[in-house]
């Protein structure tokens, strides 16, 4: 195997095993699948294809399936693949192509098959070319995890797909030069900012604008369901199946924003909110006295200790473990109602989240008022992805020694480095603002062109610094899309994409000055010019 998609892959990519739990197998599987979707993509790319809406929702669906920590049952897989294959025989069948590729017809074939066909399989490629086809690839799985969630609201987007077509089938084009890799690579940050709003208009449409709301991180006694991941239709299907049955329902993770939405905290056992990122699920599942259900990516591999309580839905699955379909939860509830629960009431501390564009620009004038008195000289948006490799404390160290005169908006899971601590306020406005989910980050593009606007002053002008971490694909797009809205100055950690070449990089620092995280103290003091 060959993979280095993820910020905590060995040095020169894992090669044995990934550090998330993946064999070789299921990455020769996934090199596969993926390597099908660009066939689909330039079976349809140029042509007036009937039900190419199926096509495009086949392909999304399968990125998704490719990103970090989502599928690692290579029995789900095989099935995605035939399924692959049979949309390749109809397309070439539209088209009147000859047979592009023939499946083979065993699971060993087929990894033998996909040996051929995996990022490393031409040695001889030109690394530059090579590191911005993989940039392209992971921002294009990235692209479809949001564009995935968007359809599950009935939420789909013409120009999404067409992008999505295009940049695919751009990826087995020999010709494509390093500035036509380059282009289509903003291209992807561009049509990602289109998407992430496409989402948040599926999720503040059906469940309302998030506000300021506090979300209790105690427990409550008697049966108790976990739910992690990123899917709020998910939790909102099972609020509905759980309520009146005397189980009370916890978020995890990237779930912990659910509360601030109106359309899901209204269900009163909706109890808080249960340990932290992702990382920690192992320690932290095998804690929790209840059934667990793991929605979208995340997933670790589970412990025996809960493997008989853990559920998955939608294209997560481990094998093993059951899988639930059509958001059917009976199963899940069963087995929450068999066991204990919390023994007793716990209140526990109380976080705030809820901060999404809408509510932080309801107060826009004491913001701007705030600025203009100079009590609020800097914002730090400090988030993105956790992970379990070592030097992601310096985003709780940076936190915690940026200025009291300064604002931190945060977002996704890297939060939970530091979101139980105290910053107080500046006249009332919170000194840190949970924006939400990763998807949200088109809320933290809102504000600060809305900041922009206000002060008169172009975007790299404000007093404003993106410290972001990054764990895996998702991140790859939110990145490709600051870069097309032209942010500058960047940091970025706990260390820079192992996939991105020498030459690549050098790019990426001359245009836009991307610059890898040092220390708190030194970046602190180079950002504040005390340096």
């Amino acid at each position: 195997m060959f993979c280095d998609q993820c910020e905590q892959t060995v040095k020169g990519g894992c090669k044995v095993k990934g550090v998330c739990g993946k064999s070789g197998d299921t990455s020769g599987l996934q090199d596969l699948l993926q390597h099908q979707l660009k066939i689909i993509a330039s079976l349809i790319y140029g042509h007036n294809i009937s039900e190419q809406e199926k096509y495009v929702a086949f392909i999304t669906a399968g990125l998704f399936t490719t990103v970090t920590n989502v599928n690692f049952d290579d029995e789900r897989l095989v099935k995605i693949i035939k399924e692959a294959q049979l949309l390749i025989d109809e397309l070439q069948g539209k088209t009147g192509k000859a047979p592009v590729f023939i499946l083979a017809e065993t699971e060993v074939e087929m990894l033998t098959q996909a040996e051929s066909l995996g990022i490393m399989a031409d040695p001889a490629l030109d690394p530059d070319i090579r590191s911005l086809r993989e940039l392209l690839t992971y921002g294009l799985r990235g692209l479809a995890a949001y564009a995935h969630h968007a359809s599950e609201f009935g939420s789909i987007d013409q120009t999404i797909s067409a992008y999505t077509v295009e940049a695919l089938a751009a990826l087995l084009d020999g010709t494509k030069t390093i500035n036509d890799l380059l282009a289509l690579n903003l291209k992807c940050g561009e049509v990602n900012i289109k998407c992430m709003e496409l989402l948040s208009n599926s999720h503040t449409g059906r469940f309302g604008h998030p506000v300021p709301t506090e979300v209790s991180i105690g427990q409550r006694k008697g049966p108790a369901i976990l739910v992690s991941g990123h899917d709020l239709l998910d939790l909102e299907e099972l609020l509905k199946q759980t309520e009146g049955k005397g189980i009370n329902v916890y978020t995890h993770g990237e779930m912990l924003p659910a509360h601030g939405y109106p359309g899901l905290n209204k269900y009163k056992h909706l109890a808080g909110n249960y340990g932290g990122a992702w990382q920690d699920q192992q320690k932290e599942f095998k804690a929790f006295p209840g059934s667990i259900l793991m929605t979208t990516n995340c997933i670790q591999k589970p412990d025996d200790t809960y493997k008989d309580r853990i559920f998955t839905g939608g294209l997560v699955a481990w094998p093993g473990v059951k899988h639930i379909t059509e958001r059917n939860y009976s199963a899940l509830i069963k087995k929450a109602l068999e066991l204990d629960g919390f023994s007793a009431d716990i209140p526990g501390k109380k976080i705030l989240v809820g901060f999404g564009h809408n509510a932080v620009l309801g107060v826009a004038d004491k913001v701007i008022s705030a600025i203009q008195a100079g009590k609020i000289k800097h914002f730090f948006l400090i988030g993105g992805c956790d992970g379990a490799k070592s030097g992601r404390n310096y985003y709780t160290e940076f936190a915690e020694q940026a200025p009291k005169d300064s604002v931190i908006l945060t977002l996704a899971c890297g939060k939970f480095r530091f979101n139980k601590l105290d910053f107080g306020n500046i006249d009332g406005i919170p000194r840190l603002l949970d924006i939400g989910q990763c998807n949200d980050a088109y809320s933290a593009i809102q504000i600060a062109l809305a900041l922009s606007k206000a002060l008169d002053t172009p975007v790299n002008d404000l007093p404003l610094s993106f410290i972001l971490s990054w764990y895996e694909q998702k991140a790859v797009v939110i990145l490709l899309s600051l870069l097309y809205l032209g942010i500058q100055g960047i940091r970025l950690g706990p260390t820079l994409p192992e996939f991105v070449s020498p030459n690549v990089l050098d790019i990426l620092v001359k245009n836009y000055k991307i610059k890898p995280v040092t220390t708190a103290e030194n970046d602190l003091a180079e950002i504040l010019g005390r340096s």
